[in-house]
């Protein structure tokens, strides 16, 4: 890394920081790049970009900076790609950390920001875009996720909640403590399945984002689920959704939780569905752990997260023969072709269609035999 130099507050007409006895001015590489930093988070946070998404962005940023050992106005070409192949990171992964860098070079570049003349005259150099079409990995592929990350069978989605119920219903009976706790994970598994929803999705649920639906009037008043912290678009506002119950047995589980278990938690968030024992709301790693420890006592394989429950509620969904366009709208995906990506046929329905398919195809003797 080149010598570092202290800032020189007065060369650039900025009234000079009272640091406290004993500290050493700030090295002008340092601040420059702080500077930077800032600068390109608030282009970001003007588009409306989640803050989220802009904290990935710099921790990656920064991550580069460490690995090249330099500052984004010596950063090459050559240091993206040896920061790379290097590394033993998932397609999808390698485009998200490269296109942060893009991002950030692009910003630092553009004359409109001012930044190559300020770098010119303060380190004596000019930041660059690093990041080309020769040196950035291609999205060419329709699902770049794990493959052992897929659908559950009916069967396995069963062992799951099974799991669930029994442990609840052992801390219930030997009187331990955490048995509340285990019924509200074990319906919160069941829900987020029953109605396909993402993890923060069916966390961040309230108790009056269940309503009645005129179309089933025997499912009660957990006829729609109202998704209100559905998967935001790039700089949009999370969006929401209608989700029709389609699981009576799932809402069943649900009404005995908010009847029987729900009023024990005392003290809870009033409009927290799922409250933890210190009245607050369950976390997203909370849940992510829950489904972990389940997942064990099922057997499944470790691969599978609870994300995994939402493709299975797809794929189930299409293997009962609901409309795709019904199950699209259902899970909030704007293409067909994202919903696609969640389906899996399980064998059983693959060969009940091969039936079907063969006994239509000698029916009408479509074979000539």
């Amino acid at each position: 890394m080149p010598a570092a130099r202290m800032v020189d507050m007065e060369q650039f007409g900025v009234a000079a920081l009272a640091l406290v006895a004993g500290t050493t001015a700030l090295p002008v590489e340092s601040a420059l790049f702080e500077e930077m930093l800032a600068g390109w988070r608030r282009q970001q946070l003007s588009r409306r970009l989640g803050g989220s998404l802009i904290d990935g962005r710099e921790r990656t940023v920064r991550r580069f900076q460490v690995f090249s050992d330099d500052w984004p106005w010596g950063w090459r070409a050559e240091d993206l790609e040896r920061w790379v192949a290097d590394s033993n990171w998932a397609h999808s992964t390698v485009r998200n950390y490269q296109g942060a860098v893009a991002a950030f070079c692009g910003y630092a570049a553009d004359p409109r920001y001012g930044w190559v003349a300020e770098c010119e005259q303060r380190v004596g150099d000019r930041p660059s875009q690093i990041c080309h079409e020769d040196n950035t990995a291609k999205h060419v592929a329709d699902y770049e996720g794990r493959p052992a990350r897929r659908p559950l069978s009916r069967v396995e989605c069963q062992g799951l909640f099974d799991a669930a119920d029994d442990r609840a219903q052992r801390l219930a009976d030997s009187g331990r403590k955490g048995w509340l706790t285990a019924l509200r994970d074990a319906t919160l598994l069941k829900v987020t399945y029953g109605w396909g929803l993402r993890c923060r999705e069916v966390t961040m649920l309230d108790l009056t984002d269940f309503t009645p639906n005129p179309a089933a009037e025997q499912l009660g008043g957990l006829g729609v689920c109202h998704v209100r912290f559905g998967k935001a678009m790039r700089g949009s506002a999370p969006r929401r959704r209608a989700v029709a119950s389609v699981m009576p047995w799932a809402v069943e589980a649900l009404g005995e939780y908010l009847t029987e278990v729900r009023p024990r938690f005392e003290g809870a968030d009033p409009a927290a569905l799922w409250p933890t024992e210190r009245g607050g709301r369950i976390s997203t790693r909370s849940v992510d752990d829950r489904f972990a420890l389940y997942r064990a006592a099922a057997g499944l394989p470790t691969e599978l997260s609870i994300h995994c429950l939402r493709h299975s509620y797809v794929s189930h969904l299409i293997e009962d023969g609901v409309d795709p366009l019904f199950v699209q709208q259902q899970v909030g995906h704007s293409w067909a072709s994202t919903t696609a990506i969640y389906t899996t046929v399980g064998a059983d329905a693959k060969n009940q269609m091969l039936r079907s398919a063969l006994a239509r195809a000698f029916q009408t003797d479509t074979f000539g035999g």
